[in-house]
């Protein structure tokens, strides 16, 4: 179902991404000194631009063209300086490539950023030995995350993650009318749910995380983990980088969080308070996901990958989804605290 009040594809302006051409992509390479040999592949990337790019007589690089306006260049060069600073310390990590002195580089309106190409498998989550690796490498990269705060880029927190994405929402033309005062009225409820988690989470540290951990963003190899994409690093609480590891009954979290502790403890301490927030954080999630589809519903990218947002049916599902989430949060924690 289209929203009658959403523009027409043929009416929207033309997004900016749409200049990004193959050419452009090798021109802007060739800019800062890297000839491609003309081998071009887009990788799943809708946030930004993504690309592995064959270069003449040396192994193929990843290419990133972030998008438009979403951060400060004062903010990506943060984010690649906490990276570098789990590099120095070992930590496997795909940190960007300085060039010509600068891991940011900009090309006819474009900010891209070149990386080393890493392969590996997704890991396997259902093993214990594998979950309890991985919280030893999320530990490590906390251990690190603590050591100093950023300045520029936004925490991860109820008013980023859930009311403005929520004022976004209503303040748009993205929901059916019939359904805009049910999914008003249960995003509340849920935000209230969420600050109930916080309040009884009591005064959580806060410390720079990956934000967006999750099994996609964590590559396998025989030896061990990496992890990539920092794109969405923020300030948050330890356990936003543990939750989005768990999946099934909640039998099945618990085997999972205590294995993924079992390693992260090893080099992090972990305030079990946080359990409280594991619910809430998923929440957040939730709510933040629908407005990121419609605050970049203009790019052309969207409405090919996600034809399923926007319909009826999708917000239907979206305040089932969020009143489920309402009796969860209210749930005991994962354990005893």
């Amino acid at each position: 179902m289209h929203n009658e009040n959403q523009p027409h594809e043929d009416d929207r302006p033309v997004h900016p991404f749409s200049a990004l051409s193959p050419d452009c992509v090798l021109d802007a390479l060739d800019s800062v000194g890297l000839r491609g040999d003309g081998r071009l592949l887009a990788l799943n990337s809708y946030e930004n631009r993504v690309y592995q790019v064959g270069i003449e007589d040396s192994a193929p690089l990843v290419a990133k063209f972030y998008r438009p306006a979403r951060w400060s260049d004062t903010a990506i060069l943060e984010e690649h300086a906490f990276v570098s600073e789990l590099v120095e310390r070992e930590i496997q990590v795909v940190p960007a490539l300085s060039i010509n002195g600068s891991t940011l580089h900009q090309y006819q309106g474009f900010r891209f950023a070149v990386f080393p190409r890493h392969g590996g498998r997704a890991p396997e989550l259902d093993d214990p030995a594998t979950l309890e690796w991985i919280g030893r490498f999320i530990g490590r990269i906390h251990a690190v995350g603590a050591l100093s705060t950023y300045k520029e880029r936004p925490a991860l927190d109820h008013q980023t993650f859930g009311v403005e994405p929520r004022e976004f929402l209503l303040g748009g033309n993205f929901l059916p009318p019939e359904l805009l005062a049910a999914y008003s009225s249960v995003a509340q409820q849920a935000l209230d749910g969420v600050k109930r988690c916080y309040d009884r989470a009591g005064d959580v540290a806060m410390l720079r995380t990956h934000g967006d951990c999750h099994g996609g963003n964590v590559l396998w190899t025989d030896a061990g983990p990496h992890f990539v994409d920092f794109d969405d690093s923020r300030m948050g609480p330890a356990i936003q980088d543990l939750w989005m590891m768990l999946s099934g009954e909640r039998s099945d979290q618990v085997r999972q969080m205590s294995d993924i502790l079992a390693g992260y403890e090893d080099f992090c301490d972990f305030d079990p308070r946080q359990l409280y927030l594991v619910e809430a954080l998923r929440t957040l999630r939730l709510i933040h996901y629908s407005a990121w589809l419609a605050r970049r519903w203009d790019d052309p990218a969207f409405p090919v990958a996600f034809p399923w947002f926007n319909t009826q049916r999708y917000w239907q599902d979206r305040i089932l989804e969020l009143r489920e989430q309402v009796a969860l949060m209210d749930e005991a924690p994962l354990w005893p605290v």
